[in-house]
């Protein structure tokens, strides 16, 4: 087995959930070990379908605390030298009985070899480019990629993994409460937009946040509200947040919450019912926006919206806050 390459002092290459990026650069410069966690027994840090890469110059993604990683990445690269997939189990019943788990969780591995024209990969970054939910399944050898409403029947002994397109996150203004959740929304793993209609010319210097200086309507169909949209209403102007909610409460976004006081809630409401919004539209608000951990900060508050957006995500209605009666 391939010795692995000393462990970073700071796994810095962890703080990604996404694998695809880090997939799609590796095979840029040749083959790729892609590492899933198939199986999971007794709990565990991670949840099966968690991934990392190795490549040429790229390491990327963690599947526990820091137990197996080292080892794991050991076998990824005698798999890529020998092409032939490993599967690997940790905790009860492994061959390696001195790796111990501190959770002790059972995990199971599948280590497979990709090369740069591997179609199942292309198939997985298209429908990623798309905005499509995909559906991986392989078993080392053989690998499908396609649809979600059309995945392949699995066979087996394959591993099947969904990949549904990144989350997206739109900001609408620009003061610093805005900036902040921005700013923590690319941190977060969010494709994320900021939205100042009429703003500077020059983008806010927030690295990885798109700015769009176009009337909400506009900005919003351009950049394209899905199912896996969030819209965070922060433009302290009752206008230019009326227009941004017309546009958003309709729309396939499942989260659009609005920063604003609640006692002028009730004519905001009447409002957007006057204007043609009906009560299934109303009831996707959330308003005031974010689970209420008590912080009015700019950051405070961001990480209060970043929260309700993601309980929203996991189904964890218990963790955010009634929405607004429609």
């Amino acid at each position: 087995m391939n010795t692995p390459e000393p462990a970073p002092d700071w796994p810095l290459h962890g703080l990604a959930d996404d694998m695809r990026p880090a997939l799609a650069a590796a095979l840029a410069a040749g083959p790729a070990a892609l590492a899933t966690i198939s199986g999971l027994g007794g709990g565990g840090p991670r949840p099966v379908g968690t991934q990392m890469v190795f490549g040429t110059g790229v390491l990327a993604g963690f599947l526990s605390g820091g137990c197996i990683e080292a080892d794991v990445e050991g076998h990824a690269r005698a798999c890529l030298a020998d092409g032939t997939p490993r599967r690997l189990v940790y905790g009860e019943g492994s061959p390696w009985p001195d790796i111990r788990l501190l959770c002790g969780a059972r995990i199971e591995i599948l280590v497979e070899r990709l090369t740069p024209d591997d179609p199942a990969a292309a198939a997985l970054f298209d429908l990623a480019r798309a905005r499509i939910p995909a559906v991986w399944t392989s078993d080392g050898q053989r690998r499908l990629c396609g649809p979600a409403d059309r995945a392949p029947q699995p066979w087996a002994g394959a591993l099947v993994r969904r990949h549904d397109p990144v989350p997206r996150l739109v900001v609408l203004g620009g003061d610093p409460t805005a900036l902040a959740l921005a700013s923590l929304g690319v941190q977060a793993g969010f494709e994320t937009h900021l939205v100042r209609p009429k703003g500077p010319a020059a983008p806010p210097p927030l690295a990885g946040v798109a700015y769009d200086r176009g009337d909400p309507a506009a900005a919003f169909g351009r950049i394209g509200l899905d199912p896996w949209t969030a819209v965070a209403v922060c433009g302290h102007d009752l206008e230019l947040d009326h227009a941004a909610l017309t546009a958003a409460l309709p729309s396939a976004a499942p989260y659009v919450g609005l920063l604003g006081a609640r006692r002028r809630l009730g004519e905001r409401l009447d409002r957007l019912r006057a204007g043609g919004l009906d009560d299934r539209d109303l009831a996707k608000l959330r308003a005031p926006i974010g689970l209420d951990l008590g912080g009015k900060a700019p950051f405070e508050v961001a990480v209060a919206v970043i929260g309700e957006i993601l309980a929203l995500r996991h189904g964890q209605p218990a963790l955010a806050p009634a929405t607004v009666e429609a």
